[in-house]
């Protein structure tokens, strides 16, 4: 089932992202990952991911998540929750254009898909999903998920911080370890 978070500080006077909350909002999502669970922050405190993981396709090491691809361009950051059904169709796609890759991963797939399409990328997708993917080059975060909303993204917006979620639980369980009841 997987479960994901993004937390990310755009406001100029925003405050940074807090890895307690991170952590709460990853813990509050525990039962929808037994097979793994990451967390990564950037070096400014801007941003910061959680996964929680329930292995299916790729179940080595290193499609953990959140998962980064070093691109010419800089970095770029997932963290996802679903099935893509044509990934293998788009990374043969992907591979013709001469992108390469280390996973059997849908999740690598995304990440490669976002590099060569950005947002478009999305519009190319089969399946049921929801991810955030930040872009370290652009200094921005797509959140994003199917058309049908079969996998959840639910997000709050509040003074300069968005939070997004795969449980709106989870997202409670955050705002209590800041102290708070509502945005």
């Amino acid at each position: 089932m997987c479960g994901f978070t993004a937390i990310y500080s755009y406001g100029v006077h925003s405050t940074p992202v807090d890895g307690d909350v991170l952590e709460s909002i990853s813990q509050a999502m525990a039962q929808r990952g037994p097979d793994g669970d990451g967390l990564w922050m950037s070096d400014d405190g801007r941003v910061g991911l959680a996964h929680r993981r329930l292995a299916i396709i790729d179940l080595s090491s290193e499609a953990a998540q959140p998962m980064m691809l070093e691109t010419a361009k800089g970095r770029l950051y997932i963290s996802y929750n679903g099935e893509i059904y044509n990934f293998m169709e788009l990374r043969r796609e992907l591979e013709l254009a001469g992108h390469h890759f280390i996973t059997t991963s849908d999740t690598e797939v995304l990440l490669h898909l976002y590099e060569h399409y950005g947002q478009d990328m999305v519009n190319r997708l089969r399946g049921m999903f929801s991810f955030a993917i930040w872009d370290e080059d652009r200094q921005g975060m797509l959140l994003a998920r199917d058309g049908f909303g079969i996998k959840p993204l639910y997000y709050m917006d509040h003074q300069g911080v968005i939070t997004a979620a795969s449980q709106v639980k989870a997202l409670l369980a955050g705002l209590k370890t800041q102290g708070r009841t509502r945005p």
